[in-house]
């Protein structure tokens, strides 16, 4: 069982990508943990784009827009990660709004007790499966889980709006971190 089974085991939308990487369990979990998104144009351009309108309304109200950050992995709660094999993220709140509607969350606790109406759980996950001594296979998974009705309503279109986006960006995630997982080995 995968470990995002624990914190999503049913849910209304999914996104699901792998690669193979040359290289071991270890590399590969310490080049997970150490991905930044917003080292990839495609990434940053996308979440310019995305946060175009609560930066232009910032403006607008005479808000430093400048002083609100962008959207990217310090966004994510760490749930659990189970050694060099699976590791989940989460967020909560209402995904679909300018400011993304987040509401933090401290640990996976935090994430379980969540229920605010009109709302939505995500879960993120990398989970690393060998294939042999010299590769595995590295999986994505994003889960969305809509609290009820209204939520998913709100977030089905914002979900086929971003998902040809969001899959671009994963792919691209999955070769950097395969070549950071591969650079270490040689290091």
């Amino acid at each position: 069982m995968d470990l995002i089974d624990t914190y999503l085991p049913t849910y209304h939308f999914s996104e699901k990508h792998a690669l193979d990487v040359p290289s071991t369990p270890e590399h590969v979990m310490a080049a997970v943990l150490n991905y930044r998104p917003d080292n990839d144009f495609l990434f940053r351009n996308a979440i310019t784009l995305r946060e175009m309108p609560i930066r232009l309304f910032d403006r607008l109200q005479g808000r430093n827009f400048r002083s609100r950050k962008p959207f990217n992995m310090e966004n994510f709660t760490l749930l659990e990660q189970r050694n060099n094999q699976d590791i989940v993220f989460g967020l909560a709140g209402k995904f679909w709004r300018s400011d993304y509607g987040q509401t933090p969350l401290v640990d996976a606790e935090d994430f379980f007790a969540f229920s605010e109406p009109a709302s939505a759980k995500l879960t993120l996950s990398f989970s690393i499966d060998r294939l042999d001594n010299a590769s595995i296979r590295l999986r994505t998974e994003t889960r969305v889980l809509c609290l009820d009705k209204d939520a998913r309503k709100k977030f089905a279109p914002y979900w086929y709006l971003i998902r040809p986006v969001s899959g671009l960006i994963r792919l691209r995630m999955l070769t950097s971190i395969s070549q950071n997982a591969q650079h270490r080995a040689i290091i």
